[in-house]
């Protein structure tokens, strides 16, 4: 566990962006000039496991104590490199991932497309509404959901992922599984990434399976199991339990020579968190650039909206989804799992054009 954890933040984007870089003012968020930042905020896990933070200027850096300095200038590094492709992606534009749940119980389009000619319709509709990646899953993880058996879900979603990969050869298809058989299956037949919630807890053999064939994935945290998840659960600060968690998984993957450039961190909003846990990681999800991963959230269409909104609430939660989108934008975070993949689209899109105008 650490002590200091570094977190960019007051960020500029466009064209203040690359003056304040040129004139070494500022620097720019995982290699891309289109962000830069030019402060940094500290935590600091204390004794009695409270945690404290202090926001420096990238000027005041080489006045800060040994100790928290070495720790601040190694993360610094990792937050300004550049993210390599995954897949074929470049993220230096933010990216969308379509949700295609071939189930009939996941917690907003639990049975829509179970058909495989729907399913194909879905993600034909996704993939021209602006989505880089569907990620197929024939497994629910709502919360209180339980396990199926592997030949039901192999079943569900071997044929639409075929037909995917044979009608639309560009677009990455992630696997939304847990168990490593399903997970060697997808990547026989031309599974782009792997898309494990557990964080590759459930099964054991599933790391062994993504080190040796070096395929990416999504490196997801979640707490229990999708049955309890949500009972009571407990964290002594949850964005930073979850980086520890992280660091500890990426730090495994290198000592089995596999490459921290195939992975993307999820911190997994509703996976395990209440309310408060998920709005503390949303507020200081830049915290998560010092991994030196790109940062996929999902945020669309999830029960902490309708916390928040209460009886404005909406079966699709568009309007939330896009909040919860447009701010980890200003974050820096590269990738978003979305169900409503062209009215977020939209939004990106017409945001980002007034955020990049002088």
């Amino acid at each position: 566990m650490r002590k200091y954890y570094t977190r960019p933040c007051n960020f500029y984007y466009g064209v203040n962006a690359k003056r304040l870089i040129k004139s070494k003012r500022a620097l720019p968020l995982a290699g891309n000039t289109n962000i830069a930042f030019d402060q940094l905020e500290v935590f600091k896990r204390v004794k009695n496991r409270k945690t404290t933070s202090v926001l420096h200027s990238l000027l005041e850096i080489k006045d800060i104590e040994l100790e928290k300095r070495s720790i601040i200038l190694k993360d610094l590094k990792t937050i300004i490199s550049k993210r390599k492709k995954i897949a074929n992606i470049d993220f230096k534009f933010p990216k969308i991932m379509g949700v295609l749940n071939m189930t009939p119980d996941s917690f907003s389009d639990g049975g829509f497309f179970l058909n495989k000619q729907k399913a194909y319709e879905q993600a034909n509709l996704m993939i021209k509404s602006g989505a880089s990646i569907i990620d197929i899953g024939g497994e629910s993880t709502k919360p209180g959901s339980k396990t199926i058996d592997k030949k039901t879900e192999w079943q569900r979603i071997k044929k639409t992922i075929k037909i995917i990969k044979k009608n639309f050869p560009k677009t990455a298809v992630s696997l939304d599984t847990r168990k490593s058989p399903i997970m060697s299956k997808g990547i026989k037949i031309g599974v782009n990434i792997i898309n494990d919630v557990s964080g590759l807890k459930f099964d054991k053999k599933s790391f062994k399976v993504i080190t040796s064939k070096k395929i990416p994935f999504i490196l997801n945290h979640m707490q229990g199991s999708p049955k309890s998840m949500q009972k009571k659960p407990y964290y002594t600060d949850a964005l930073l339990d979850i980086y520890d968690f992280f660091e500890k998984k990426i730090n495994s993957c290198l000592k089995k020579n596999y490459k921290k450039e195939l992975i993307i961190v999820d911190p997994g909003i509703g996976f395990g968190k209440n309310l408060n846990h998920n709005l503390r990681i949303m507020s200081k999800i830049s915290t998560f650039h010092s991994l030196g991963c790109p940062i996929l959230i999902g945020t669309s269409r999830k029960r902490f909206i309708k916390h928040i909104v209460t009886k404005f609430d909406t079966p699709d939660r568009t309007g939330g989804t896009l909040a919860s989108v447009l701010y980890g934008l200003l974050q820096g975070v590269q990738l978003f799992r979305i169900h409503n993949v062209k009215e977020i689209n939209q939004g990106i899109l017409v945001f980002n054009k007034i955020l990049n105008t002088n």
